[in-house]
């Protein structure tokens, strides 16, 4: 992702939404709906495909371009209408100018037969950062992953097996920058040997250019007024290119659609979630008598991203996770101010390298319903107290209750939870590759897949051990809420935070110590706490009692974060570290040879942790990774962000490092 592209801007003074930018129309101006089913849904052949899907198989449907949602809307009602009732259908879509919230609600009243489907999406659309988002629709089994960004930039780095596409845009005549041969090239890639597209151009350019990259075209009728449209089928698959195997997704035949997943966590209820939505069975284990019990469990966790202005792989992480834990919340949490609440996050700008972050971030081209800047006036305004200095504005962001979400998302018919018993050894049964949880006398739970999701604790696990985690102890304080502290409408955050006031509470911090980790909450990080709020916002600071605020007033507790050496979390396939090794060893010589040998994955092992002091924006978007690995789905995120948190990046950069010691 190179850059953020402006938001589509409307014209509809017709009645219809015409694209200033292109001069061309979303839709037929006779009928879009009826265009949309002759295109792409009768061409493509949905119906009868959707009806000879075998139960809890997956359909997955490519778009270039999703413009009002409408080939989306269509494609879902007919895999309603058609579709075995455990069929799941995955559809990925790209988008260079996003609608905005209200043209795309606007938009969609157009069709008042398509209006389930348009406001089951509506609750969940924003304001959409670039880069890609996921949405869970249907209770799973539906799922939207919009890619927004330029197509030729977005589908090189989908990893997806597609089975039909809609090639939708604006005319090549008005978007010749997207009918490239490139293109055509990446819809190949996607696509297996009869993957069929459709589209309303019968342009001599599109045609010669889908003709070249392999598949048969055809011209047919057109919609109304159009004589022509094309449509085709993939005949000769491009050879597959180079990818480096050790990040290659892992190819794994699961027998039985049953997991065992270690750890209550966020981490691990996100897991347990996205594999229930997928009809999977799931055992959740955890030593403490509660879920949310450790890092999970503070009062108030704020949602919001830190930033860099250069798309960096944790920024683009952070921005998808973001959106998908926002998007989460509005699906499962009410929100009524003591599990959730939406009230906007103000990030203030305390020095002068802080300052020329967000001022680089303020001219990256985000929307400013994601982020704008504001001055110390408006800062002021928005916060309900007088703050010195202004910042950056995070409109979606807010505060959650950490233990609502999880708890929320362990209440599923397909997931069992058990409480109260450590699991002491993780053992794959040799006979037929399944996993074994034991305590410290008996089995707890088994599945075809394990999923080890225990933070700190995912080094005590003989098959994770080599996995380099680090703690950090963090602790944050409460406060009562007094009449002038019960002003504050947003959080304030800076080099901590503050919330405002959940049950008559404050929650602020929160520290971070390397040195030790004691988890008993103690008067020193409470005064750290305190001496950060007092130099983030004075006022809010003499309204609580200021420097008459004793340490008996101080309630809080501690926990360990855990984090990776570069700060992304591991998500995904764990491998065997010594196979691994000697495996890749020639990279130790030359990290530019391209080895084919595959990577010597544990069968059925995955693992998610390492969030850090994200968990809540990027815990429950890992969940969504390990399920697309385990149902063969398209990907979550980029290539290159997959690639980032695959937990194999220590070990490959440690052969590479051997070789600069040598």
């Amino acid at each position: 992702m190179s850059q953020a592209f402006p938001p589509a801007r409307l014209d509809w003074s017709t009645g219809q939404p015409v694209s200033a930018d292109y001069g061309d129309v979303y839709f037929s101006r006779e009928s879009g709906l009826d265009e949309t089913r002759h295109v792409f849904i009768e061409h493509n052949q949905l119906p009868q495909r959707f009806a000879a899907l075998a139960p809890e198989q997956l359909f997955s449907i490519g778009e270039t371009g999703f413009g009002t949602g409408l080939n989306f809307l269509v494609a879902w009602q007919c895999f309603l209408q058609h579709a075995p009732a455990s069929a799941r259908l995955s559809f990925v879509s790209t988008e260079k100018h996003p609608l905005t919230a209200a043209d795309l609600t606007q938009a969609q009243a157009m069709w008042p037969e398509l209006a389930t489907q348009a406001a089951a999406l509506q609750q969940q659309y924003d304001a959409m950062a670039p880069g890609w988002h996921r949405f869970v629709l249907e209770d799973g089994r539906v799922i939207l992953t919009l890619l927004i960004g330029d197509v030729l930039e977005t589908l090189p780095q989908l990893e997806a097996r597609i089975d039909a596409w809609f090639l939708d845009g604006f005319a090549p005549a008005k978007n010749p920058e997207m009918w490239q041969p490139a293109l055509f090239q990446q819809l190949a890639r996607l696509s297996h040997r009869g993957t069929t597209l459709a589209t309303f151009t019968s342009a001599g350019i599109v045609r010669r250019g889908l003709e070249d990259a392999g598949f048969s075209i055809e011209k047919v009728a057109g919609h109304g007024k159009k004589r022509d449209m094309t449509r085709g089928q993939l005949q000769h698959p491009p050879h597959a290119e180079w990818r480096a195997p050790w990040y290659a997704l892992p190819q794994q035949t699961i027998s039985e659609r049953s997991a065992v997943v270690i750890g209550a966590g966020i981490a691990g209820a996100s897991v347990a979630r996205s594999l229930a939505n997928r009809g999977w069975q799931v055992t959740v284990l955890d030593r403490h008598p509660l879920a949310a019990q450790e890092a999970s469990g503070n009062p108030q966790g704020v949602l919001y991203t830190k930033l860099s202005p250069h798309f960096t792989p944790l920024t683009q992480l952070v921005l998808s996770g973001y959106g998908y834990t926002l998007r989460t919340l509005s699906q499962l949490l009410p929100e009524d101010g003591v599990q959730w609440r939406r009230c906007g996050v103000l990030q203030l700008a305390g020095d002068a390298a802080e300052e020329k972050r967000q001022q680089g971030l303020a001219a990256a081209g985000l929307s400013p319903h994601i982020l704008r800047r504001v001055d110390a006036a408006e800062a002021s305004a928005i916060a309900g107290i007088e703050v010195s200095q202004g910042g950056l504005y995070f409109e979606q962001g807010g505060w959650l209750n950490p233990p609502s979400l999880v708890n929320t998302l362990l209440t599923h018919p397909n997931i069992t939870l058990r409480l109260g018993e450590a699991v002491t050894e993780l053992a794959q049964n040799p006979a037929d590759g399944g996993w074994v949880a034991m305590g410290s006398s008996d089995p707890l739970a088994i599945g075809s897949i394990a999923v080890v999701a225990t933070a700190n604790d995912t080094m005590q696990f003989d098959p994770t051990y080599y996995l380099p985690v680090k703690r950090i102890r963090g602790q944050v304080t409460e406060l009562a809420a007094t009449a002038a502290s019960g002003q504050l409408q947003t959080v304030l955050c800076g080099e901590g935070y503050i919330a405002p006031a959940r049950q008559g509470r404050h929650c602020l911090g929160a520290t971070f110590k390397f040195e030790y980790e004691d988890l008993a909450a103690n008067d020193a990080e409470h005064t750290e706490n305190l001496a950060m709020l007092a130099g983030m916002a004075p006022q809010l600071y003499q309204a609580l009692g200021g420097d008459g605020i004793t340490a008996a007033q101080c309630h809080g507790r501690a926990a360990l974060r855990c984090t990776s050496p570069d700060y992304l979390p591991m998500v995904g396939a764990v491998v065997d570290r010594d196979a691994f090794l000697d495996c890749y060893q020639p990279l130790a010589r030359d990290a530019s040879l391209k080895l084919t040998a595959e990577a010597p994955l544990i069968r059925g092992l995955y693992v998610s942790t390492a969030h850090g002091s994200r968990g809540m924006v990027t815990a429950p978007l890992a969940g969504e990774i390990i399920a697309s690995l385990l149902n063969d789905e398209p990907a979550p995120l980029p290539s290159s962000i997959m690639d980032a948190v695959n937990p194999s990046r220590f070990l490959v950069r440690d052969l590479i490092r051997q070789k600069h010691r040598d």
